[in-house]
């Protein structure tokens, strides 16, 4: 029989990490689903009194999430399985954006997830290690207009991880980046703070609302099979592009990039170093 292993799931109250949740408690594992608010676990939680922890979480606060993990970690004995998925989007021109904005926004989807990653290493080094998954974006390698913002935490986050993967992997703890692909989880509507519009950028954002569309993606749930593949897996990816379209658009953008310097080598060759 397979020990039910410990997931800690971070934004777990909605959107991704509310399915990966579903699906973890689905396979027989126990979860620790934080959140800001957690009242939206309360049915979840009542259906699985065993197995599901509802855990309020400002992931902006380092001394809350440290508590929170010690919290989490003793709910269940230990920790097998952490994902760094709370986040939101910050919407709107750079110029527009507010110092309180811009901070505000990198306290959530970039050093939130620091602070966690922080907090839960000596439990999955003290338990023969551990999957750390990163919840970044499949837009983390380039910025894009009016949500760029979002792509630079999501970028941060790439790198950090990176080096952490590094750090980390003689203690058996495997970092995944998960580079997540456009899905229906309210990002754009209840994960939105928007700036303040300046009518000189007026047409760039007509055009990019209209580069958007209005279809909202996939629903979360047909994302969750393959996290759970993911962390299945005894030597996993370091990174990993959840979405088929968005594999392909990955795909392309890093080719453009390639080709980008390419074009420009004779001039990046006249320097030595």
């Amino acid at each position: 029989m397979t020990t039910a292993r410990v997931w800690l799931i971070t934004g777990a109250s909605r959107g991704l990490g509310r399915a990966f949740t579903e699906a973890a408690l689905a396979a027989g594992d126990r979860v620790v689903a934080a959140a800001r608010n957690v009242e939206p676990l309360t049915e979840l939680a009542e259906k699985h009194p065993d197995q599901l922890l509802p855990l309020p979480l400002d992931v902006t606060d380092r001394q809350a999430v440290f508590a929170g993990v010690e919290r989490a970690a003793a709910a269940f004995g230990r920790l097998d399985i952490v994902v760094n998925n709370a986040g939101g989007m910050l919407y709107g021109m750079v110029e527009e954006a507010t110092e309180e904005q811009l901070r505000a926004h990198l306290d959530v989807n970039f050093f939130g997830a620091v602070w966690v990653s922080q907090a839960v290493l000596p439990h999955l080094r003290a338990h023969g290690g551990g999957r750390l998954l990163q919840v970044t974006s499949m837009g983390s390698g380039g910025g894009m207009a009016t949500v760029g913002a979002y792509c630079a935490g999501k970028a941060a986050l790439d790198s950090i991880s990176e080096a952490l993967a590094m750090e980390v992997e003689d203690f058996d703890v495997k970092v995944t980046i998960v580079q997540m692909g456009g899905y229906n989880t309210g990002l754009f509507t209840d994960g939105t703070t928007a700036t303040e519009p300046l009518p000189r950028y007026q047409p760039l954002r007509t055009q990019m609302e209209a580069q958007w569309g209005d279809d909202a993606g996939p629903e979360p749930d047909t994302a969750a099979p393959v996290i759970m593949r993911l962390v299945d897996l005894p030597d996993p990816p370091r990174r990993l592009i959840v979405g088929s379209q968005s594999f392909d658009h990955v795909l392309a953008m890093d080719q453009a990039q390639a080709d980008l310097y390419r074009s420009w080598e004779q001039l990046s060759r006249l320097a030595p170093g």
